[in-house]
């Protein structure tokens, strides 16, 4: 964590952080963190002796009741008052579980949601400001409407904002745009690409960052502004998949596609590394690292946000096997299972550190450009291997 705090730069109020049951791991090394930076820092020792500035722990511990039916409803067993709150919640993880009946059920991405909410609701009235953190953006890819059907982010962010939350924060939101549903309310998108770029360089992946040896491809026409920085940052060429679907027929809730069109230079002899935001099933990256190879492409690599693998990993295990891509790198924005970190092919971006510089910053109202503008970093990074 780096120190641009100014020495008599107050906090704006006592620390506190909730790391739900889908976050507690990651909470607990994020609140370890950062009380090793405040330990470190060159901070006023006035603010450092204030009470609560530094301590082992920032959690405040709650638990949830759920009743036969399913109800459930929040407690929060620590001491929150008067303090800024953040909240930490992974709405995407599928390894959470609770109990019903005598048996147990997994918690979905609404449930998720609605224990955010719940966690807010017994909090209200004792913070002094609530912040969320949501690295994967509740129901984010539903952005715009094609016909009569629900826009359930833009309904989800007016209704924390209602709920009287301070600011969400959150990374490589799937459409940017979608914060517009609540214009003047305070939500932070952070980039992930100066920690890919550096894992990159880090992970000894023998790329050659030049326009003859390299190309940064995106799998769709979605994902072209994440391509174009990428490229441009790298001073390397880009291309896109087009993939022409088929609108008036929906097979397994999916539009089928007709025909694959790749807008770009020569592929042929280039090492490509293809970026996404999300991997769900992983057929999408697995079709294009097969088109990439069919037109001679040498090392294939991904570079995913959030790796939720809804389909397990057979698919990339098969691809890996057949020689289709060579790494696929995700972050641990959303839980990363222990069978995925032992996979010959995986690599970890760790996040933690990213978000735990956050919290602090906020908690000191500084400023945090360096995290939102990242070009700066990503040249000094580049400018060394050059």
């Amino acid at each position: 964590m780096s120190n641009l705090y100014s020495p008599d730069m107050l906090p704006v109020a006592p620390l506190k952080i909730i790391a739900m049951d889908n976050y507690a791991i990651r909470g607990k090394i994020i609140s370890d963190m950062i009380s090793k930076h405040r330990v470190e820092s060159d901070i006023n020792s006035k603010i450092k002796d204030q009470t609560g500035y530094i301590e082992d722990d920032y959690l405040a511990p709650y638990h949830m009741i759920t009743h036969y039916t399913g109800e459930r409803r929040a407690i929060i067993d620590g001491q929150i008052r008067g303090s800024d709150l953040f909240i930490l919640t992974d709405v995407v993880n599928r390894y959470a579980t609770y109990k019903i009946g005598s048996g147990s059920a997994v918690v979905t991405p609404d449930e998720h949601f609605q224990d955010l909410k719940r966690i807010i609701s017994a909090c209200h009235g004792s913070a002094h400001r609530i912040s969320i953190v949501m690295p994967y953006l509740y129901e984010g890819r539903y952005n715009n409407r094609k016909r009569t059907e629900s826009l359930d982010c833009a309904i989800a962010l007016k209704e924390l904002f209602d709920m009287g939350i301070s600011n969400i924060i959150t990374f490589d939101a799937h459409e940017p745009r979608i914060q517009n549903a609540v214009p003047i309310q305070g939500i932070d998108i952070f980039p992930t690409s100066y920690q890919f770029i550096k894992a990159l360089i880090n992970g000894k992946e023998d790329l050659h960052f030049d326009k003859d040896s390299l190309l940064i491809v995106s799998p769709d026409v979605g994902g072209m502004n994440r391509v174009v920085f990428y490229s441009t940052i790298m001073e390397v060429n880009m291309g896109m998949f087009y993939r022409r679907k088929d609108y008036s027929l929906t097979v397994n809730g999916k539009h089928p596609v007709v025909a694959v069109e790749f807008l770009g230079s020569d592929i042929k002899g280039k090492d490509i590394v293809i970026v996404d935001d999300m991997i769900d099933t992983g057929e999408t990256l697995i079709n294009t690292a097969t088109e990439l190879k069919r037109r001679g492409a040498e090392k294939i690599i991904f570079l995913s946000t959030f790796g939720l693998f809804t389909h397990g990993f057979e698919m990339f295990d098969n691809a890996y096997a057949k020689g289709l891509f060579n790494r696929l790198y995700t972050t641990n924005l959303t839980f990363c299972t222990e069978e995925l970190l032992n996979k010959p092919y995986y690599r970890m971006v760790d996040m933690n550190g990213e978000i735990a510089e956050l919290i602090d910053k906020i908690n000191h109202d500084v400023s945090f450009i360096e995290q939102t503008d990242q070009s700066t970093q990503i040249r000094e990074l580049l400018n060394k291997i050059r």
